[in-house]
């Protein structure tokens, strides 16, 4: 029987709605046979997931998705299997949330200005001295009545080039790879089509990214199509990556992601976890 790898998952550390702890028990329950804990730009989940895998038996990957900026777009950049006290990324991380508090002030006031208040009161009671993402403020606006939903807030408000939208220069992809070889890890690029880029420019990032160090890309996810999946793969093998799988689960409401619920990987493509 083939193990069930789901390396792409978030929990309340970022902006996910389960605790670590239930993130894995939900996984286990979902026949999850190996789980990493990717949250954006933290460790902070972590601690607790390690020792709750080891309470139910259960293959844990410590893992991160990074913020990065590459030819002045956002890419989001997946370590896996690093090491949780590396000196090198804990820094790096440091400056990320650096990053992230500054943008998190900035959505506030954006939003403010147009008539909004109370936004990063109310998110920063949410998440504590956890991370802040744009999920967070949907479900403010969600809650106070201003969208219908999470997609409206960011086709409304959030989005890119939207009214409370803020660009980020956050660290270099280069950096990005750098941190998570030297924190002993992989590195896999998230997601590879959500990014809206065409072909031509896909393979000019690929090949950089390969030339840096980068170690795989994400071939399924948990809202690939099977053309998805063929065209993720022809990239990979292109460029001679190693296939990654991962659901990218955020929250139990939402019906259409859920823990190890997606394709396998292609047969004939390296899978990530032989790197570990």
């Amino acid at each position: 029987m083939t193990s069930k790898y789901d390396l792409h998952s978030h929990s309340t550390a970022s902006d996910g709605d389960l605790k670590p702890t239930e993130l894995l028990v939900r996984a286990k329950a979902q026949g999850v046979d190996t789980l990493a804990l990717t949250d954006h730009d933290t460790l902070g989940g972590i601690e607790e997931a390690l020792a709750t895998a080891k309470l139910i038996d259960m293959d844990f990957i410590t893992g991160i998705e990074l913020s990065t900026t590459w030819r002045n777009r956002c890419f989001h950049l997946v370590g896996l299997n690093i090491d949780p006290n590396s000196a090198i990324l804990l820094e790096g991380i440091a400056e990320q949330q650096r990053l992230r508090m500054v943008r998190t002030e900035t959505m506030a006031l954006k939003l403010e200005k147009k008539g909004i208040k109370g936004a990063y009161e109310a998110v920063k009671k949410v998440t504590g001295d956890g991370m802040v993402t744009r999920s967070h403020f949907a479900s403010f606006l969600v809650k106070e009545g201003h969208v219908t939903d999470m997609q409206a807030a960011f086709n409304r408000y959030l989005g890119d080039g939207k009214p409370a939208f803020v660009s980020t220069n956050w660290i270099s992809l280069i950096e990005a790879v750098h941190w998570i070889k030297e924190a002993g890890g992989v590195a896999v690029l998230a997601h590879p089509l959500r990014y809206r880029i065409t072909a031509s420019w896909m393979r000019r990032l690929l090949a950089e990214f390969k030339e840096m160090g980068g170690a795989g890309l994400e071939v399924v996810t948990g809202r690939d199509s099977k053309e998805d999946i063929i065209t993720s793969y022809n990239y990979a093998k292109k460029f001679e990556l190693a296939g990654s799988t991962g659901s990218d689960f955020h929250s139990p409401h939402n019906k259409w992601v859920e823990l190890g619920r997606y394709s396998d990987l292609p047969d004939d493509i390296k899978p990530i976890w032989e790197l570990f």
